[in-house]
């Protein structure tokens, strides 16, 4: 279990951090939220969708790269997501929701620990209230 919060933890925050990037390089192009926008990004999450790759690339550093690879079509989902949340946001704006993204995937990484640990207590309790006294 301690491996499938390492896991998807890292894959959310690979995702804010990719659609961050999507959000804060339209922003600093000048381009602002618009429908189009929204279906162009809707458009990127399917085709990334349709041309995931099979390859396994495995472990690199304990990050299961196959994990983020394989989900990281819905990083423009997110962005289009953000922008169906402000549909008027204009250039700048959209910078400063791309950094709220990242901010939230940056927060999401370093509460990891803290996720793993209520993991290890809540386990623990639950093995002590199972097992047998033998005292």
């Amino acid at each position: 279990m301690e491996t499938a919060i390492r896991t998807v933890t890292m894959q959310v925050t690979a995702l804010c951090l990719v659609a961050a990037g999507i959000l804060l390089a339209l922003g600093t192009a000048g381009v602002p939220a618009s429908l189009p926008l929204l279906g162009l990004l809707l458009a990127l999450s399917a085709g990334l969708y349709y041309t995931r790759p099979d390859a396994s690339v495995g472990q690199v550093v304990g990050i299961d790269v196959d994990g983020i690879l394989s989900t990281l079509w819905l990083a423009p989902a997110l962005s289009a997501f953000t922008i169906v949340f402000e549909p008027t946001a204009s250039a700048a704006e959209l910078q400063a929701l791309g950094g709220l993204v990242g901010l939230a995937g940056m927060l999401n990484y370093f509460l990891r620990p803290v996720y793993l640990l209520a993991y290890s207590l809540a386990e623990a309790v639950q093995n002590r209230g199972s097992g047998s006294v033998d005292r």
